[in-house]
């Protein structure tokens, strides 16, 4: 349960209206606030699978297989906070559950490719590595 006065700490952080988001860490400083949205072992990653279409959180889980469920739920939580990802609920109680990028959260897609870009060329650097673990998939540019 969120306490009045964390609701008005957290919504100072410029975000779409009706999402709690977190409060940067650094107050002013961008590099922070990006990193707090973005920053996480898992979330460019999540974003990057988004950004090719919509997905059930068990389609995230099989895909994500070293990725927890109690990891998973967290970091999608984080990123729906900041805007970033939009729950959409689609049926009525167990209801399945889709998640997508907003409109915000498409805005990040081109950091996302350069930092997959970059990975690549960190890999064919790197010695020992294999190849890419297909169910991972985040060897393609973002279309």
């Amino acid at each position: 349960m969120v306490r009045l006065s964390e609701w008005s700490t957290a919504m100072d952080k410029k975000a779409p209206v009706g999402n709690l988001s977190r409060p940067n860490p650094l107050p002013g400083c961008p590099m922070a606030a990006a990193f707090a949205a973005i920053g996480g072992k898992w979330k460019l990653t999540l974003l990057y699978w988004l950004a090719n279409g919509e997905s059930h959180f068990a389609g995230l889980r099989r895909r994500g297989t070293p990725i927890t469920p109690k990891v998973l739920a967290e970091q999608l939580r984080e990123l729906e906070a900041d805007g970033l990802v939009e729950r959409v609920v689609t049926g009525p109680v167990p209801a399945r559950v889709l998640y997508r990028l907003t409109s915000y959260g498409t805005t990040v897609l081109p950091v996302v490719e350069g930092v997959r870009v970059w990975g690549e060329a960190h890999l064919r650097r790197t010695p020992g590595e294999t190849a890419p673990d297909p169910a991972m998939g985040c060897a393609d540019a973002i279309p």
